[in-house]
């Protein structure tokens, strides 16, 4: 992340930038912004923050704690712990810090809780089974990514499979002493030219142009039409090849979009083009902001939630 901008103006100058596996930024209800209610500082579930390690915590929410918490059922070997929830017996990693809220964090070794000295075990077992939701669907995801990784990786050959738009399309190296790239929609298949001595390298540039040429393409495309039903003028669009992020947008209008979304339906790249632009209406994630998404694409949940289930270990390495 790059450092904090001290002064308030050049922060909304800003990009707003759509997160990988942003999970947190979207409210479970999309409702007018309520008035803020104080919360007692005599509680010990002030804050609650949760967070996977691919993407940035998602701003802390008071939470109330229940009337009557679970009773305990950790048991206590060093800094391991664990308690059932759900008939499923969880093992976490607790840490204490100087901090002021309590944090999840589902890393490659599982669940990490972060909690300040004073909360008691009581107050972290009710954030544990207030937050069990959450916490069980990310762990199955980071499994599920795991066992992607585990999977075998594509083979650059004639006949590999590539996703494109959504679906698959089928790798065809025709050899010729002059380079040329074909792509024929009925049959679903990518003509790739190349001299008989050439590698695998050679094929992978050649491919990755092809995918970034239609990714422009495509964009500048749906980018009109979203611009038009949102009201809003952007100013240029170019593309990004960012490792956890799909894309960003500017106060001046400069929008960027991963090219790597070419790989995705056109469904997902309309939500990810309708995220962007609204920034230029609300440069924020609030409440407000997701209204403005769903004004335009009422499905944007669906969208978003296929998309956060795909890692970057899905997709080709060029």
């Amino acid at each position: 992340m790059k450092p904090r901008i001290p002064s308030i103006g050049k922060a909304i100058q800003m990009a707003l930038q759509l997160d990988l596996f942003s999970d947190f930024l979207v409210p479970d209800k999309l409702r007018p912004v309520p008035a803020k209610t104080p919360v007692p500082a005599a509680s010990p579930l002030k804050d609650i923050v949760l967070r996977d390690e691919q993407r940035p915590a998602a701003p802390p929410s008071p939470i109330p704690p229940p009337s009557a918490p679970p009773p305990s059922t950790f048991v206590n070997t060093s800094n391991k712990r664990r308690i059932l929830i759900q008939d499923y017996l969880l093992e976490y990693d607790l840490q204490r810090s100087k901090r002021r809220s309590i944090g999840f964090l589902i890393n490659e070794d599982g669940l990490r809780i972060t909690a300040p000295r004073w909360v008691t075990i009581a107050d972290i077992e009710t954030a544990i089974h207030e937050k069990q939701a959450w916490i069980l669907r990310k762990l199955t995801e980071r499994r599920e990514r795991t066992q992607r990784q585990l999977e075998p990786t594509m083979h650059w050959q004639d006949g590999a499979k590539l996703l494109y738009l959504g679906g698959e399309i089928t790798l065809r190296i025709a050899p010729a002493s002059v380079s040329g790239t074909h792509f024929q929609s009925e049959q679903a298949e990518l003509i790739i030219n190349l001299p008989a001595d050439a590698g695998e390298q050679q094929l992978k540039d050649r491919v990755q142009a092809w995918l970034q040429q239609e990714a422009k393409r495509v964009f500048n495309e749906r980018l009109p039409v979203f611009a038009e039903k949102l009201n809003v003028r952007y100013q240029s669009m170019a593309l990004s090849a960012a490792a956890t992020r799909w894309g960003s947008c500017t106060s001046q209008g400069k929008i960027r979009l991963n090219w790597r979304l070419i790989h995705f339906s056109p469904m997902i790249i309309d939500y990810v083009i309708a995220h962007e632009l609204a920034h230029l209406r609300e440069m924020n994630h609030s409440p407000r902001f997701w209204a403005t998404v769903q004004s335009v694409f009422p499905d944007f949940e669906v969208a978003r939630n296929t998309l956060r289930q795909h890692a970057s270990a899905d997709l080709p390495v060029f």
